[in-house]
């Protein structure tokens, strides 16, 4: 079922998370591990991350240094073919532009078809580790407005291939991110509104926010998508704290803000299990505020761990 379906017969806010593809290491196992014991409060769908290939360098007997591609966490189609069989629940692979040719997104995408995977996240994915800024793979797409084009022709049978016939017409429901206190590379709120809006011209479907931590943040976007004419689903995206460093990393990496009521809270905490305690609370609270505000879902960033996640769903659900 698309994900606008689910959210439309819903009769009250649904629950739903993201996970991370175990590392490559670490089996499936470990995954159902985490997904387990949050069945209970009945996710119509789960999201599954994609991880482009990072490089390292071995230094070769020559003394010559040897660049080696490594994707860390390998598998998101399998995954989501597994959570499909384990669970019967919708997967939402993410797509991203970053490390594929538009050839290889098509080849991916027939895949998901072949599963019967009907929803899709497009993102355009963060630059390498050892890149400035992003770089787009040769031939591949450079926006994600140039992906939601692509998977929006092959809804229409409009494949790369022109010459090909009789074309089958996938049928992916198209989700795109939104960004509460904006992306990091907008110069203001209300032009990467003016972005979002092209994608959903371009026929994004819906949008899951980047994790925020003060309510009124989300609040505001979604007033100024309305007033922009956006009226698809908003789909808030929330992450529990669970140690004091995230005070501080979160802020660097997704170029949020941290509420000041919150960080006095971290401060106090003597350690992680305190401050996992009080992310467990924050949450909460922000997860009850936006049901009463009328949100059609909840959506947690797990990061491969279900405690936090299964209390606050004890809570609410």
């Amino acid at each position: 079922m698309k994900i606008t379906e689910h959210l439309n017969n819903a009769k009250k806010t649904l629950f739903s998370l993201e996970v991370l593809p175990p590392l490559r290491d670490e089996t499936i196992q470990e995954l159902f591990a985490h997904i387990d014991p949050l069945m209970e409060f009945k996710p119509p769908f789960i999201d599954v991350t994609y991880h482009r290939e990072e490089y390292v360098y071995k230094k070769r007997e020559n003394g010559l240094l040897e660049k080696i591609p490594v994707r860390k966490r390998p598998g998101t189609v399998g995954i989501c073919a597994a959570i499909i069989n384990r669970y019967h629940v919708d997967p939402v692979p993410h797509i991203i532009c970053g490390g594929f040719t538009k050839s290889e997104t098509e080849n991916a995408l027939i895949d998901l078809d072949y599963l019967g995977i009907e929803n899709v996240l497009l993102l355009r994915g963060d630059a390498i580790k050892n890149e400035p800024r992003f770089q787009p793979e040769e031939g591949g797409n450079a926006y994600a407005l140039d992906l939601i084009q692509q998977v929006n022709n092959m809804n229409k049978g409009i494949y790369l291939d022109e010459e090909l016939e009789n074309r089958t017409k996938t049928n992916f429901c198209l989700g795109v991110a939104g960004y509460p206190e904006k992306h990091f590379e907008a110069p203001n709120l209300q032009l990467d509104i003016e972005y979002l809006k092209k994608k959903v011209e371009a026929g994004a479907d819906y949008v899951v926010t980047q994790m925020f931590f003060d309510n009124q943040k989300y609040f505001q976007f979604v007033e100024m998508c309305r007033e922009q004419g956006i009226t698809i689903p908003i789909i808030p995206g929330l992450k529990p704290i669970t140690t004091t460093r995230h005070m501080t990393i979160l802020p660097q990496i997704f170029h949020l803000d941290m509420p000041s009521d919150l960080t006095k809270e971290l401060m106090k905490c003597k350690d992680n299990k305190q401050a996992k305690q009080v992310g467990i609370e924050w949450a909460i609270q922000q997860s009850k505020e936006l049901m009463e505000w009328g949100v059609p879902c909840l959506h947690y960033y797990s990061m491969g761990k279900s405690y936090s996640v299964r209390k606050i769903a004890e809570a609410l659900f």
